[in-house]
């Protein structure tokens, strides 16, 4: 048996002894839905890094309370002209099977990711890294992207522009290491649970689709003696309504979501397990623009204005949600007078009736209406926002019809180019950054621009503001860019998020944060 495969499997029933123990301690925590996949360099989804930033650490990594603070890196360097980033690695980071995490693995991580033939859906994220974008166009040899190994301790990665946002977006799951052997000699297997080798708290023991993923404790981490719990079951609980019953039952220690029909008996019967907090995100609905009766951007607006945002707000999600007329939601970092859409102010009636003008001007009259399909995952609250909007729809004239499909299924389908009309959407921030709900919007970000979203002056502001150093000046072209964004709706921004958690009041370590960012590494339990 090749001895790099032996030690894997040694150090998993290593980990997965202590599960026998008398005093072993099981999370078990409901988390949406199932991951499309676990490899790091092709997600696109929370409810995938939620799991992967159990398995994996970066550069840097986040506190309980959503914090950047160390990984691998204890420490780094900025030169003074912002351009280069020195990193430092901890002398005790390993991965579970026992070796040393060294700088090339990184190397070989962020060339894997930009390389055109991986796939990676969040590529653009890692944009700002000196010829990234050249090479994961395909313009340039990989190997010549801006990231390199001084030594095995040390990593030095060059960007483009200065870029203050550069250090949280290392956090992300898209920046995260893979282990080099295993990819080299297993491909895409290489997320299967008996060969798979990470480096962070936890290591994948079971993987078994519409019931549970396993995580055991890997006791090569660095911080593994503060580790609390000896193995984490994440839930995929598309169900809330079912979740919140399990939770009740105290078969969950946690959920992530909550069914919003039942707000009310929520806050009665959980009163303080029930966290509601501000959360860094937008939910939305992505338009097909290269659809023939969705590509005029007036047709689009006539739909956006006709939706009651307070309404959604208030009677579908129970005061646990805000009304947005932006795409990037307020409280960001580095933006200080966000765009707004220019009709935010009418009285719903009046937005209405200027709406039905709009869509008669176009020719959609009651003899001849508008046909829309609204494209949704799995979820109650996702089916009572997409029936109220058809409802709303139906006042101006057009006839909406319901799709929904499992969570895996729709965004499949989105960012593989699929056919739709209408989809639900949502886009939680990575980093305290505009730039980072605006890319959305960029023509070549194939795998997250849902709506197929085209202009050319919206992505030449974009590029500009991205090497613009003054940050003022830089918030000035954000701003241009969301008008541009929000004139052309290619999106309809629906709601800015609360996170809403289930959490037990047997669970320590939770703290509610703007990321809504929760490591399981800082979880303890009584049982």
């Amino acid at each position: 048996m090749n001895s790099l495969r032996t030690t894997a499997i040694a150090t998993l029933l290593l980990a997965a002894t202590s599960l026998g123990q008398a005093n072993a301690t099981t999370y078990n925590r409901g988390n949406s839905a199932d991951p499309e996949t676990l490899d790091q360099h092709k997600t696109s989804t929370t409810y995938e890094s939620v799991i992967l930033r159990d398995l994996y650490e970066g550069l840097v990594t986040y506190s309980a309370d959503g914090k950047l603070v160390p990984g691998v890196a204890k420490s780094y360097e900025l030169s003074k002209d912002g351009l280069v980033y020195t990193f430092h690695f901890r002398d005790d980071a390993k991965w579970s099977n026992g070796e040393p995490v060294v700088a090339g693995d990184f190397v070989f991580s962020f060339r894997r990711i930009l390389t055109p033939e991986t796939g990676a859906k969040y590529a653009t994220v890692l944009y700002p890294i000196k010829n990234a974008e050249a090479a994961a166009t395909g313009k340039m040899d990989v190997k010549e992207i801006g990231v390199k190994a001084i030594d095995d301790k040390t990593l030095q990665i060059t960007l483009n522009a200065p870029t203050p946002y550069f250090i949280g977006l290392l956090a992300h799951q898209s920046a995260l290491p893979v282990y080099p052997a295993t990819v080299k000699k297993y491909g895409s297997d290489f997320v299967r649970p008996e060969h798979i080798v990470t480096n962070g708290a936890f290591t994948l023991k079971s993987f078994v689709p519409n019931d549970a993923i396993t995580a055991v404790k890997n006791p090569y981490f660095h911080d593994a003696d503060t580790v609390r719990i000896d193995a984490v079951k994440y839930y995929p609980t598309e169900d809330r309504s079912a979740a919140m019953r399990r939770f009740e039952a105290g078969e969950l220690d946690t959920n992530n979501d909550v069914p919003l029909e039942q707000i009310d008996y929520l806050k009665e019967t959980f009163k303080d397990q029930f966290h509601v907090a501000p959360y860094l995100g937008t939910y939305y609905y992505a338009i097909n623009t290269q659809k023939e009766k969705l590509a005029d951007a007036d047709v689009r607006r006539a739909l956006s204005m006709a939706i009651d945002r307070d309404y959604l707000a208030e009677d579908i999600w129970g005061g646990t949600m805000v009304a947005a007329y932006s795409f990037v939601p307020p409280g960001i970092a580095n933006y200080d007078s966000p765009a707004r859409t220019s009709w935010a102010d009418m009285d719903i009636l009046d937005r209405e009736d200027k709406a039905r003008e709009i869509l008669e001007s176009k020719g959609y009259t009651p003899a001849h209406p508008l046909k829309i399909e609204i494209r949704y995952n799995t979820s109650e609250n996702h089916k009572n926002t997409a029936v109220a909007i058809a409802d709303m729809w139906k006042n101006i004239g057009v006839e909406a019809t319901l799709l929904n499909t499992d969570a895996k299924t729709h965004y499949a389908n989105l960012r593989d180019g699929g056919d739709f009309d209408v989809a639900r959407a949502g886009w939680i921030g990575d980093y305290s950054d505009p730039q980072n709900f605006l890319f959305l919007g960029l023509s070549d970000n194939k795998g997250l621009n849902y709506a197929k979203y085209n202009n050319p002056a919206f992505d030449a502001v974009m590029a500009k503001a991205a090497k613009t150093v003054d940050l003022k000046e830089r918030a000035k072209l954000l701003k241009q860019a969301e008008e541009m964004y929000l004139n052309d709706v290619p999106n309809i921004s629906l709601l800015y998020y609360s996170s809403k958690n289930l959490v037990s009041n047997k669970v320590h370590g939770f703290k509610d944060n703007l990321l809504d960012v929760h490591l399981s590494r800082y979880i303890s339990i009584d049982r």
